[in-house]
């Protein structure tokens, strides 16, 4: 694992640090599969829980394979041991919903809830969510929903809040949720040389009612290429 602490603190500094009292939800996501996304938005959380006051939550919305989980188990001495699960809903409420419902011997269905899991990661300050897929049956599938619940009761439970989306030409979850989150931050790889995915991606957001923080330009050893200058808010 490459050390991203230089990174991550830029990065915390120039999102700013929350307001008094209100949770700062943060977006990761980049317009095409392999960019690092997923990285970023972990090491990003990491250092999170370590200046917050409050606890830090990671929300992996890759509810195929769950990789934030996958990837903070498999490496404890970094991360700190995997606590076990508990609620991930402070109300009930959950941004996505898994149809068709499965049915309860009550005669109720089963809450969308209970499909998710929250994980503590090395003691309080950080938080992981874990979709439990092997509880899927049948042809039930999980849909995101464009609803304001859940990161408006979560937010009265964390002061930050990273949102790890599936890349833009996987999934359109980015965009169902963009007016939801205070940033979103755009992952490009160092090895990208097309400007127009990440703008169109952007622009994408920008419609769905999002708010561009700008773009972190990963795997770079070298000063970043002018052509990310043309996606810049």
């Amino acid at each position: 694992m490459v050390d991203l602490n230089v990174e991550m603190a830029e990065l915390w500094g120039s999102l700013g640090a929350p307001a008094a009292g209100r949770a700062h939800v943060v977006q990761f996501v980049s317009a095409r599969r392999g960019e690092g996304t997923s990285t970023v938005a972990r090491e990003f959380a990491r250092f999170a829980s370590r200046r917050a006051g409050r606890r830090t939550w990671l929300i992996d919305l890759d509810l195929t394979t769950s990789p934030q989980y996958q990837a903070i188990a498999a490496d404890p001495e970094r991360y700190g041991p995997l606590g076990s699960g508990a609620a991930a809903s402070p109300d009930g409420s959950m941004f996505f919903t898994v149809q068709p419902p499965a049915p309860r011997p009550d005669g109720g269905v089963w809450p969308d809830a209970k499909y998710v899991a929250a994980h503590s990661v090395g003691g309080p300050r950080l938080w992981v969510t874990r979709f439990k897929r092997e509880a899927l049956r049948g042809r039930q599938k999980a849909h995101i929903l464009p609803g304001v619940e859940y990161w408006a009761a979560l937010r009265r439970h964390a002061e930050i809040i990273v949102v790890d989306c599936p890349s833009a030409d996987s999934s359109q979850a980015a965009l169902t949720i963009a007016q939801h989150m205070d940033q979103t931050v755009l992952v490009v790889s160092a090895q990208e040389a097309d400007v127009r995915p990440p703008g169109l991606l952007r622009d994408a957001l920008a419609s769905a009612g999002g708010r561009c923080a700008g773009v972190f330009f990963n795997q770079a050893s070298v000063t970043p290429p002018s052509f990310l200058r043309a996606i810049l808010p």
